[in-house]
């Protein structure tokens, strides 16, 4: 049975308000969010720098236009019965209502939630004036209302990746404004290690979100630190990048193929990809 759009979003919506961590998987086009459905995972969120590789380009503000953005999304949320969280950087323009319909062009893309980023990324990449980021947030969160279902607004602080010199009591702040703005999840990229972790998970009012935010550091660890939400960001895009990089270079060197051992094969993507 397909579910609705309204259906996924309650689903989407009580990951972040029961009991446990989840991990919310990256895709970049259908057919790897066809291939993380099958394995189980409860949510798919968007990656708009597996969107920017995929099209030969770096991960930077300007390398992907909204509407590209949005028609990966809409493909990859037409591929599968899965709540679908959109990537959708710093919202394409700083004005808030521009946050807003970014907003409201994810649900119609098919989205059942959707993040934001604090930041301007010209002349150069800055934190925007706080108070300023949270009306974006509250400008935001009013369109997540006017979707008619429950879509998750994610709000990130990017205070870590920019450099702060105090990034986690940044965050901390930030991420309360903008709790107190709206926002559903709070998401702070680039912290490195379990005790800022649990200072983010402790002081700030709502679900946490990090990105495979300690290097072997597993769910079970960072649940125990208070967080609720694990993504990966382009990590799975990296890695399958860098399968493609060792082979080459294994052909190349080698002249070799040992690299098809670990590929899946023909008849069983062809089976799957027929019903899935």
């Amino acid at each position: 049975m397909t579910l609705s759009q309204t259906a996924k979003a309650e689903a989407f919506r009580r990951l972040h308000e029961t009991a446990g961590a989840f991990i919310l998987p990256n895709a970049w086009d259908p057919g790897s969010a066809k291939l993380l459905a099958a394995t189980g995972f409860p949510a798919l969120a968007t990656t708009s720098a597996g969107f920017a590789y995929a099209l030969g380009r770096p991960d930077a503000s300007s390398a992907l236009s909204r509407e590209e953005n949005l028609a990966a999304l809409a493909a990859i949320a037409a591929a599968v019965d899965l709540p679908v969280s959109a990537d959708l950087e710093a919202g394409y323009g700083q004005a808030p209502e521009a946050a807003a319909e970014t907003i409201r062009l994810s649900a119609a893309a098919g989205a059942v939630g959707g993040s934001i980023e604090d930041v301007a990324y010209t002349p150069e990449p800055r934190l925007l004036d706080v108070a300023f980021a949270a009306e974006r947030i509250a400008a935001a969160a009013e369109a997540a209302r006017g979707t008619g279902f429950a879509y998750t607004l994610t709000a990130r602080c990017e205070a870590f990746l920019l450099g702060h010199p105090d990034p986690l009591a940044e965050s901390v702040r930030r991420l309360n404004l903008f709790r107190e703005a709206g926002a559903h999840c709070l998401y702070a990229p680039g912290v490195q290690d379990l005790d800022s972790i649990a200072v983010l998970a402790r002081e700030v009012a709502g679900p946490l979100n990090v990105v495979m935010a300690v290097a072997g550091a597993p769910l079970s660890r960072l649940e125990a630190a208070g967080v609720k939400r694990v993504s990966v960001g382009g990590c799975l895009m990296r890695a399958t990048l860098g399968t493609l990089r060792r082979a080459a270079e294994e052909m190349r060197d080698r002249g070799s193929f040992g690299f098809a051992a670990d590929a899946i094969a023909d008849a069983e993507l062809m089976e799957f990809f027929s019903r899935a």
